[in-house]
């Protein structure tokens, strides 16, 4: 679809023979990866036969491409050194025909430079040349300019069905020793099928990612998902490794913007693309895409320059602690160790960024991916004290901060349902818990997820509002020291000093039918307060649901009150709830005005220098 019509540079055109005729044995051979992989040249090499081509180290930094097979690897005429553990070295590691090397990404190109990953020759995938004589790199920049420098032979495989991508991509004709044809089409990505609990899943994610964010993306079921959960966000950035078809579909629906970005303003910055067709005529020649190599990519300083950096992993199974197990099979691909301690880093350093961890509860063999221990699990990551929040289709574990047993109840509560009684029996027994530690089952199938909302008060309050969870224990012990003995005294119609441990996980732990608890946030995701919340009880035997409020002192006049007892009568009429009871003392004038502010008519009487108050749901 790029082709010239006369070009005058097709004279230069050798044939792979020609090349392969120059390797002798030892080499090392620069490869590109992925929709990058020269697969003319590769595949020539693969299948020749030939004396010379013994004992050759292919270096290539991920291997997603197809044209480096298990099977010619196990003629032992090649050895494969790569940084990521990708489709073909997943499966030849373990088989000794691969050497990972274990590096962070943005260390790569000084180890080039130093000469400990030596290069003799490089193959490198171009776009035919422009009319000033310059080709692009395409879809892999990586590092293919250190890699063009340090080898004695530069080979470039022109393909025409590669975009002409722009950013750090130009390199002259002249600078290759010897061009070819390719004959092959590039290596296309494919895209990965979402089953209904990734939805789920995505949706849960995307209401953590504020306005503003810059996401990096991957690979797998949770990025194809998270674009049409992501398209009513405002100004994102992009800041990726890899740029795909999901990326693609974010990017059309005009949530990015990338204005709020620090590096690279106004452009998705990325160093792969790997995806369709469609996907590599949206790159072509577009100039709010940029390519650079991994040395402006993948620093964590540099990453973290990014305002509200969102670092999201899709991880295999983890423990209570927080521990994560990667994915490690061909149906899996995600980030790999290298490519993640740069962006773990760079997501701690970004002012409000943070990193998240998504997983289904269960595999698809329905065993827990939540578990007590992952200690014997393959391709562990142990960087528990890296993950801000855990996301899977049952909701949101905020880990940051928290001690090992508030994250151990955190994740209980978004693990499987079914799953959560042997979590909890499980982790007392290891005293992760405590051993008096409530635990309502029945509450795990009725927790309402489908409340969460947003509300932006005035002087630009943004508050989130969700039903409480039992490890909100310690958010509502901080909240309750924070209140004055008036405020006190105005919820509790007692003077309480103290609210133990005893007092207040009876407090947080309700059963969401007959009792239901609203709290009121702020605060990035990662580390969000709660400065207000709101119950109703039902009665034991009578339609009605007497309800109570409790606002911390410094956000009071905001309407957070007046919006709580909105939400409250809504939830209450769903459950066929007829009126509302409340005892409010004769001095808490302004709780007064919320109920005298709602829109049904309000009964008082005075009973022992409080107004008992009865709302009529029905009038």
């Amino acid at each position: 679809m790029f082709k010239k019509k006369h070009p005058s540079w097709k004279k230069q055109f050798v044939s792979p023979e020609d090349i392969l005729k120059k390797i002798e044995p030892g080499m090392n051979i620069f490869i590109g990866t992925g929709a990058a992989e020269p697969r003319t040249l590769v595949n020539s090499l693969m299948n020749a036969k030939g004396l010379a081509l013994q004992d050759l180290t292919l270096v290539q930094l991920v291997s997603f491409g197809d044209a480096i097979s298990y099977k010619a690897l196990q003629s032992k005429r090649y050895r494969l050194k790569t940084f990521f553990s990708g489709w073909v070295s997943a499966e030849a590691i373990s088989a000794g025909q691969v050497d990972l090397v274990p590096s962070r990404f943005s260390a790569i190109p000084l180890l080039m430079k130093e000469g400990q990953i030596p290069i003799d020759i490089a193959f490198i995938q171009i776009t035919p040349p422009n009319k000033e004589g310059y080709c692009s790199l395409g879809t892999g920049v990586d590092v293919a300019r250190r890699a063009m420098a340090q080898a004695d032979l530069v080979v470039g495989e022109i393909n025409y069905d590669i975009p002409f991508t722009l950013g750090d991509t130009f390199v002259p004709l002249s600078a290759f020793d010897k061009i070819i044809q390719s004959n092959d089409p590039p290596f296309y990505f494919p895209r990965f099928p979402v089953d209904p609990v990734f939805e789920r899943l995505a949706a849960n994610v995307a209401s953590v990612v504020e306005d503003g964010s810059c996401l990096a993306f991957t690979f797998g079921p949770i990025f194809e998902a998270l674009p049409k959960y992501l398209a009513t966000k405002k100004d994102l950035g992009i800041h990726t490794p890899f740029f795909t078809d999901a990326l693609m579909e974010l990017v059309k629906s005009g949530a990015v913007t990338n204005r709020r970005k620090s590096i690279f303003r106004g452009r998705s910055l990325t160093t792969y693309a790997l995806g369709s067709k469609e996907l590599m005529q949206f790159l072509d020649r577009n100039p709010m895409v940029e390519f650079q190599s991994l040395d402006k990519v993948f620093p964590p300083m540099d990453i973290g320059t990014n305002h509200r950096f969102v670092f999201i992993i899709p991880v295999r199974r983890l423990d209570l602690s927080g521990k994560i197990a990667l994915h490690n099979s061909r149906g899996h691909v995600t980030a790999g160790p290298g490519q993640m301690a740069d962006f773990f880093n760079g997501a701690e350093i970004s002012n409000g960024g943070y990193t998240i961890a998504t997983l289904p509860s269960r595999n698809r063999d329905g065993h827990p991916n939540i578990r007590i221990s992952v200690e014997d699990s393959p391709d562990l990551l142990s960087l528990p004290e890296s993950i801000d929040l855990i996301a899977t289709e049952y909701g949101i574990a905020h880990l940051r901060g928290k001690t090992l047993r508030e994250r151990a109840q955190a994740l209980i509560e978004i693990a499987h349902p079914e799953d959560r009684p042997s979590l909890v029996e499980g982790a007392k027994k290891i005293n992760l818990l405590y051993k008096d530690q409530i635990f309502l089952p029945d509450s795990a199938h009725f927790y309402p997820g489908d409340i969460e909302t947003r509300h932006t008060f005035k002087d630009k309050l943004n508050v989130r509002f969700r039903a409480i969870k039992p490890s909100d224990e310690d958010q509502m012990r901080r909240l309750f020291y924070r209140f004055s003995d008036k405020a006190i005294y105005y919820r509790y119609f007692s003077p309480i000093k103290t609210m133990p441990h005893e007092k207040m996980q009876e407090y947080v732990n309700v059963d969401y039918l007959n009792d239901l608890s609203i709290v009121a946030l702020i605060g990035d995701p990662g580390k969000q307060t709660i400065i207000a919340e709101a119950r109703f009880a039902r009665h034991k035997d009578k339609p009605l649901v007497d309800v109570a409020f409790v606002v911390d002192e410094d956000y009071q006049g905001h309407g957070i009150a007046t919006h709580l007892y909105l939400m409250l009568i809504k939830l209450a009429k769903e459950k066929g709830i007829q009126g509302i009871t409340a005892d409010v003392l004769t001095s808490n004038q302004a709780m007064l005005k919320v109920f005298e502010k709602g829109p049904y008519p309000v009964q008082a009487q005075i009973e022992e220098g409080a107004y008992a108050l009865t709302i009529d749901l029905t009038a």
